[in-house]
């Protein structure tokens, strides 16, 4: 790994951990004394990382954490629930296509929520977050689509940071291990409608819990049945 990919990974991590605090400018000189780096790495890892979207630039110099926005929330989920959707269709037909063996992804997707699981019993936030995060990573992986990989790739970071802005209810945990069954069972539209659902719920409980109090319409503001 080149430094500039370390310094990226460092700094998208302390974001995402929220030592870096969303809205907080980044100075180059700090963060490369910080790693350790000269500042040539560090900035070009500040470069790609608002790229990625994680950083934006300030109007005169430097760059910052960026804070989400409502529009920004929006704006996300309306880009990733159709590829979420599509990436859980084309996952099930992989597993339909593979039958009766399981392709080595399914395994892996299997242990992302046993990992999740461990950490909700633990409390430790960080790293259901993290699993949650890998688990819909999974699935598009065991789409097997390079393409859809590379364009959910794109988003992976933002959705972390959000997704450790937000607690998880116990129903969207519930939701991942049903999204499972369904691409186990190789079942391609139940597996579509099961995260369309998923991915809508996510969206109102963020919403709601880093916008509460603003007024939101439509479907944003009836939430999730609680289950």
């Amino acid at each position: 790994m080149s430094l500039s990919a370390q310094a990226r990974e460092a700094v998208r991590q302390r974001i995402v951990d929220r030592r870096y605090a969303l809205g907080a400018r980044l100075v180059e000189r700090e963060i490369a004394e910080e790693l350790r780096m000269s500042r040539v790495p560090v900035r070009e890892a500040l470069r790609a990382l608002v790229a990625e979207g994680l950083l934006e630039l300030l109007p005169h110099s430097g760059v910052r954490v960026r804070k989400l926005e409502r529009a920004d929330v929006q704006h996300l989920y309306e880009v990733w629930e159709p590829l979420a959707v599509q990436a859980s269709r084309l996952a099930a037909r992989r597993v339909a296509e593979h039958a009766p063996n399981d392709p080595a992804g399914l395994t892996r997707l299997r242990a992302t929520l046993e990992h999740a699981d461990a950490a909700s019993q633990s409390d430790d936030a960080a790293k259901e977050v993290a699993a949650h995060t890998a688990f819909h990573e999974g699935i598009v992986a065991l789409a097997g689509n390079p393409l859809l990989e590379r364009m959910m790739e794109q988003l992976s970071w933002q959705l972390q940071l959000l997704f450790g802005m937000r607690a998880e209810p116990d129903h969207m945990r519930a939701q991942h291990h049903s999204i499972f069954r369904c691409i186990a069972a190789g079942d391609e539209e139940t597996s579509a409608a099961g995260t369309l659902l998923h991915v809508r719920d996510s969206r109102a409980v963020a919403l709601r819990s880093l916008f509460e109090g603003e007024r939101d319409g439509g479907r944003d503001g009836e939430g999730p049945s609680e289950s």
